[in-house]
Formats: C-alpha cells, sequence, structure tokens
C-alpha cells in the first residue's frame, strides 16, 4: 500500500511541476526557436546537399541532428550541408542546455517556496517564544521583588523581636 501512496505522491509532484513549467514562457520560446531553427536548416539542407532528396528528409536530418539521436538514415554528405549540420548539432546543445536550466530554476524556485514557508513558521515560533521568555522574566523579576520584600519583613521582624526581648 505504501508503494501506491508514493506513486501518487510522484504523479502530484511531476503534475505540479508540468504547471509550473507550462506557465514558464522561456520554454515556449525554446520550442518556437528549435522548430524555426529545424524547418530553416530543414530546407537549407535540402537546397545545399544531393543527399536529401526532399524537404521532409531535410527537416528531419535537422530535427535528429539538433536532438542528437543520430539515427544516420538522412546523413547530409556535401561540405555545406555537412558545416550547416554542425551549427545545428552547437545550437541543439544550447537549447538543450536552456532547458535543463529552466528545469532547474523551477525546481530551485519550488524549494525556495517551502523553505520560505519554513523560514515564516520558525519566524513565528520564535516570536511566541521571545514574548513568553519576556513573560517569564517579568515574573522572576516580580517573584525576586517579592521575596526581596519578604526578606526584609522578616528581617525587621528579628530585629523587632530582638529588642523586645532586650527590654524584657
Amino acid at each position: 500500500m505504501q508503494g501506491l501512496t508514493d506513486v501518487k505522491g510522484a504523479l502530484r509532484w511531476f503534475n505540479e511541476l508540468r504547471l509550473d513549467l507550462l506557465k514558464s514562457r522561456i520554454l515556449g520560446y525554446l520550442l518556437m526557436l528549435s522548430i524555426a531553427a529545424t524547418l530553416m536548416v530543414g530546407l537549407l539542407l535540402f537546397l545545399v546537399d544531393p543527399n536529401i532528396k526532399t524537404p521532409l528528409d531535410g527537416i528531419w536530418s535537422a530535427w535528429v541532428t539538433m536532438t542528437h539521436v543520430g539515427f544516420g538514415d538522412v546523413v547530409p554528405v556535401s561540405f555545406w550541408g555537412r558545416l550547416l549540420s554542425s551549427g545545428l548539432i552547437l545550437l541543439g546543445f544550447i537549447l538543450f542546455s536552456l532547458f535543463t536550466a529552466q528545469v532547474s530554476v523551477t525546481l530551485i524556485g519550488k524549494t525556495l517556496n517551502n523553505l520560505d514557508g519554513d523560514v515564516r513558521a520558525i519566524e513565528r515560533d520564535s516570536a511566541f517564544i521571545l514574548s513568553e521568555e519576556d513573560r517569564i522574566l517579568e515574573e522572576l523579576a516580580r517573584l525576586r521583588l517579592r521575596m526581596e520584600m519578604l526578606q526584609q519583613e522578616k528581617d525587621e521582624t528579628e530585629i523587632n523581636s530582638c529588642h523586645g526581648a532586650d527590654r524584657a
């Protein structure tokens, strides 16, 4: 039964992460940039490389190259085709790095939000403890004053009883 609870917790966490990532405009920009680069370089590959027979083959080759899958079924053979693919490899590294960074920022942000809640709870608790400490110190001061008054009364009573015994 614990395993089912863990799976539900993991799915809840993943859903929250997905919603947080969907709020990010950066991921949308990265996706648009990757699609635009794939289409543009794919069409350029079709135009400059004799091994790429159709525009769809060029787009497929560009996508496979940029995502670092490298199926090898459609490969540029010309200098310009390989040069374009090399640039696309670098762009793919950059895009995946930015994607990974955005996911990390989202996860760190969630952790900081959780920590912020914990810090606020600690601040509330410490404020309560400090107020209770002040109340206790005030009570101790009153008790000390009361003890000093009682000691003074006792001393006066002893002095008076000593003087009364001396007179008799």
